[in-house]
């Protein structure tokens, strides 16, 4: 075998050994790399997990909102030049806000509605304020553009999506039923439930009514 034989056969096996190289150390930057990826989600999930189980329910209500969110839009995206109305949350036997039942969450419907406005806006859905005055309210104490007076509202917008929900109340807190439907069709195209803590807005009480008869939550949790 000559030398130039010699030479080129040890730059074929030169270049052969250094392609594998390369082929093996892309292989295992990818798998790195995937690995990376991978202990990444986990560790957002269980990070999201600890700080559900840590973080203290009082005060945090747009926390729990913002979960609800997550799990509502999670597969549904806004549509084109769509618009949503976010309705209030409303509990689901009666269907209407009762201002005589007096419990921890008997707010949780309003503040929903209004968080849930700024999670859908936040994520780029285009929503509809249907509480919208003709004009500025102004009088001795303030000034306002919303407003409940169906004489005073403005007219409303094609709303293609309706952002909703029903509440059912329990010992402890309420779980709460989001929905996402569409106004033509009828049809439910998103949903999530989530549990909302009693202490949100208020701390433990020691004492509760329950059908008219007090009862003693000290201990019971």
């Amino acid at each position: 075998m000559t030398s130039f034989q010699r030479l080129k056969r040890f730059g074929v096996n030169q270049c052969t050994n250094i392609t594998c190289c390369i082929k093996y150390s892309i292989v295992v930057l990818l798998a790195v790399v995937l690995s990376a990826c991978s202990s990444a989600d986990d560790s957002k999930s269980q990070l999201a997990q600890t700080n559900l189980s840590t973080v203290s329910a009082l005060g945090n209500i747009e926390y729990y909102t913002y979960l609800l969110a997550n799990e509502l839009f999670a597969d549904v995206g806004p549509a084109t030049q769509s618009r949503y109305a976010v309705v209030g949350f409303v509990p689901a036997d009666s269907l209407k806000y009762d201002a005589q039942h007096q419990h921890p969450l008997m707010l949780l419907g309003h503040q929903l509605e209004q968080g849930m406005i700024t999670e859908a806006t936040k994520r780029g859905f285009s929503t509809q304020e249907f509480k919208l005055s003709n004009d500025i309210i102004v009088n001795d104490e303030s000034d306002r553009i919303l407003t409940r007076n169906i004489d005073q509202l403005s007219s409303i917008e094609r709303v293609d999506f309706y952002i909703t929900g029903t509440i059912i109340h329990q010992e402890s807190g309420a779980v709460v039923n989001a929905r996402v439907i569409s106004a033509r069709t009828k049809n439910v195209v998103a949903a999530a439930t989530r549990f909302f803590p009693a202490e949100l807005f208020w701390q433990e009480e020691k004492v509760t009514t329950r059908n008219g008869k007090l009862y003693r939550t000290e201990g019971m949790r």
